[in-house]
């Protein structure tokens, strides 16, 4: 099928790019002799988390344990859960997926390593666990240094929990205003986590696994020698964002939509049949301030989304236009992750035809 033969708005995936994609993230983790566990959460998908897996990944992120449940169903055997858990409920969950997959939670307090210790006591079971760092994003996660040092203590008098590594996601890279200022941030990132991990060895606790994410940085955190591993996730589609940071091209980014003009206001304004509900109304992540709109249309840099209701996309006309009713545009999003988790599937692309769809399996799974 031609892509202008399908309906809109759909969700395309050019599969060639993003197989370059997860090339350059497994060739730089190669030529730095460590690990990449990219986070599933930017596409929901066991079809892309296979052929992640396939090209080199030695595992996978996600952040809820309802998107673990779903690759742990479908096979995927080495999972980190990167987000502090503590109620029973999805613990008991977490317990389950442990017959099949390796899980690994993360901690940040020892308050919250205690609730863990003591469900996995109760059920004589022991589970890996690795402590998050605050890099400076400033949401979950503990000081490097002392603090660090501190509940890595704790948690080793903990029987039931096996620390194994420190992780951190220096997500406030999406707000940075200038390479230099990503350069800065990755390199604290690498450090901080490089640093409280020899602080943790001098006082003999072993830290087998060092890990960064956030893709403005992972090329050059994951560079910081005793880094061991990467956890990029918007990089295996790239956007409008990473475009705007210098991170990546537009013929870089994998994930379009392709939309109709349904409206035109001859040299003002004209509308598209994608509003919020299939372009979200995310303009960038943690303060990003490097996109225009609500997404770029593709060879169309005259036209501008300036508003979103529900189904419409509003856009003004700078300048002169050649687009008229019925005609068709692709759009790369600002964010892909918010994206992806609101179509049901995407209609995979090579050379401007549709040769496979692949189901979003874990859209809407946020428990």
């Amino acid at each position: 099928m031609d892509i202008n033969q399908l309906d809109t708005p759909s969700l395309l995936l050019d599969l060639q790019t993003m197989e370059a994609n997860l090339k350059r993230i497994d060739t730089f983790a190669k030529s730095q002799g460590i690990a990449w566990r990219p986070h599933i959460k930017t596409h929901k998908s066991i079809e892309i988390a296979k052929r992640q897996i396939a090209a080199g990944a030695c595992g996978i992120t996600v952040a809820k344990v309802a998107e673990a449940e779903v690759m742990a169903k479908a096979g995927i055997a080495d999972i980190l859960i990167a987000y502090p858990l503590a109620s029973r409920t999805k613990l008991e969950r977490v317990a389950a997926l442990l017959r099949n997959a390796r899980i690994i939670l993360a901690v940040d307090s020892a308050e919250q390593a205690s609730h863990v210790d003591s469900f996995f006591r109760e059920r004589g079971q022991v589970i890996d666990v690795w402590i998050k760092l605050d890099s400076g994003l400033r949401r979950c996660g503990v000081d490097p240094g002392e603090p660090t040092l501190e509940l890595a203590k704790q948690v080793s008098r903990m029987p039931n929990l096996q620390l194994k590594g420190l992780f951190t996601h220096a997500g406030h890279s999406y707000a940075a205003s200038s390479s230099e200022q990503i350069e800065q941030i990755a390199r604290h990132e690498g450090t901080c986590i490089v640093e409280s991990a020899q602080l943790c060895e001098r006082h003999g606790i072993p830290i087998e696994v060092r890990s960064v994410g956030s893709t403005p940085t992972y090329e050059l955190a994951g560079k910081v020698p005793g880094i061991t591993e990467v956890r990029p996730g918007n990089a295996v589609f790239f956007d409008a964002i990473q475009v705007g940071l210098g991170v990546a091209a537009y013929d870089q980014c994998a994930l379009r939509l392709i939309s109709t003009v349904v409206s035109k206001r001859e040299g003002e304004r004209l509308v598209l049949d994608t509003g919020s509900k299939s372009l979200a109304l995310d303009q960038g992540a943690h303060g990003n301030a490097t996109v225009k709109g609500f997404g770029y249309v593709v060879g169309h840099p005259e036209i501008v989304i300036q508003r979103l209701s529900e189904e419409h996309g509003v856009a003004a006309i700078e300048g002169e236009t050649s687009l008229g009713l019925l005609d068709r545009v692709q759009i790369i999003p600002n964010h892909a992750c918010t994206v992806m988790n609101l179509f049901d599937r995407v209609h995979v692309v090579r050379d401007g035809e549709v040769i496979d769809i692949w189901r979003i399996d874990a859209r809407g799974h946020v428990q």
